[in-house]
């Protein structure tokens, strides 16, 4: 059977390209050989229409809202699994047994401390300084801690910070919160959950015993899960430019932390709570959708529609759910909040102008619902999508790096600046 071809013609030539088939979504044109063969480039800003490396790992189409990790529904993997489970079959690419997934979780747990002399490092920081912005400190920091494992040729040593980073990230995120809130550190527990060690390290205090609720472990380990991987998005083509250069594991998932602090990134459930925050009440609802819909209101519903999902975000339906559990838990069933999300939700389902333009609830519309119930302040929430992405970003950066097609990345530019110019001394300009 002939391979299917892609037909340029640029005046009176005509070049070929092979086109190139995936397991599943849209096949790809095989541009590598263009600029030798035409001495151009393509132009697509956002590289919206560029595929940038082939991968093994998540599969999202958008036009049916759908999201697989190596395969597998979202949706059964975040009712039937665990965070941990998530991770494994992330970075090995198959669901665990039991004896695998007792030592991956043993691996895990084992490595959750810090070392000691990066407590130093955290009161270094403002006492008003954002989270995320300890973050991306604190995570590139560690290349200075961990030596031995910062030398990607080796499989081992990368193993190691796979391991370091999954196990680590809980509790940099939950020293970050401690510290913004004036609280002493609290150390990670050996005997509670990946989840329930998280809000361990976060909420108690010397003062008390703190008992985790399972159904807030439960909510948090879902955050969790739904935010592991989605494809190559803008943190982790991030990541994977950064690992091109070979930079060492720390640095490149640093770097995937500062993009993903982007408000058009992770800031987006943020920017969504505060919304419904300023909606107010049901009452209210009617005036806000007459602005969105507004064209010249510079207002705009946030927690509706998506980059890549032209469908309901099957992410979203999970949260939903997940939200009414944890605001039920907290007495707060008559929450305010709540309801505007809810009868926005009916709207967005309903209503003609939404519906045409497919703008159906993502993901961070209940999220920041559920983590603000749980008690984090929103300063929180792009920290504890960084912790909850981290294993995506390590999957991905070892797919890279085993890659043998792996290059340096280099985007090309369509130029429109000045041409070549004189220089003109500075007394005669």
């Amino acid at each position: 059977m002939t391979a299917q071809t892609a037909t340029l013609t640029i005046g009176d030539k005509t070049y070929e390209f092979p086109v190139v088939d995936g397991s599943v979504g849209p096949s790809v044109i095989d541009i590598r050989s263009l600029y030798a063969q035409t001495g151009m480039f393509t132009y697509d800003p956002g590289f919206t229409s560029t595929a940038a490396c082939d991968s093994a790992i998540t599969y999202i189409d958008g036009d049916k809202g759908e999201l697989l990790y190596r395969g597998y529904s979202i949706d059964e993997l975040a009712e039937k699994s665990s965070y941990l489970e998530v991770c494994y079959l992330l970075l090995y690419g198959e669901l665990p047994t039991a004896a695998q997934m007792a030592d991956f979780d043993k691996r895990i747990t084992r490595h959750t401390m810090l070392h000691e002399q990066m407590h130093f490092l955290f009161r270094g920081f403002r006492r008003d300084a954002h989270p995320m912005a300890i973050m991306c400190g604190v995570v590139g920091a560690m290349a200075a801690f961990y030596h031995d494992s910062t030398d990607i040729s080796d499989p081992e040593q990368r193993e190691i910070a796979a391991m370091r980073m999954i196990a680590k990230m809980p509790t940099i995120a939950a020293m970050a919160f401690k510290y913004s809130v004036g609280q002493p550190f609290v150390y990670p527990r050996n005997d509670l959950s990946y989840a329930a060690n998280f809000l361990h390290m976060c909420f108690s205090v010397p003062a008390e015993n703190y008992e985790v609720n399972p159904i807030l472990a439960r909510a948090m380990d879902r955050i969790f899960t739904l935010h592991a991987d989605h494809e190559q998005n803008a943190s982790t083509s991030t990541v994977r430019l950064s690992g091109s250069s070979d930079a060492n594991p720390f640095a490149c998932i640093a770097a995937g932390v500062a993009c993903l602090w982007g408000p058009a990134h992770g800031g987006a459930n943020e920017a969504c709570l505060n919304m419904l925050r300023e909606i107010g009440t049901v009452d209210n609802i009617p005036e806000f959708v007459r602005r969105a819909k507004d064209k010249e209101d510079p207002f705009r519903l946030m927690g509706f529609g998506h980059r890549v999902y032209k469908n309901y975000d099957p992410r979203a339906k999970v949260m939903q759910e997940t939200a009414r559990e944890v605001l039920d838990l907290m007495g707060v069933e008559n929450n305010q909040t709540l309801q505007v999300a809810r009868e926005l939700e009916k709207i967005a389902l309903e209503d003609e102008y939404f519906v045409e333009r497919k703008l159906y609830p993502n993901v961070d519309f209940y999220s920041g619902i559920i983590l603000d119930a749980i008690g984090f302040p929103t300063s929180m929430f792009t920290a504890i999508f960084a912790m909850s992405r981290t294993v995506g970003w390590i999957a991905q950066w070892k797919e890279m790096i085993a890659d043998p097609q792996k290059k340096i990345g280099r985007p090309r530019q369509l130029y429109d600046g000045a041409t070549r110019r004189p220089y003109i001394p500075r007394q005669e300009r």
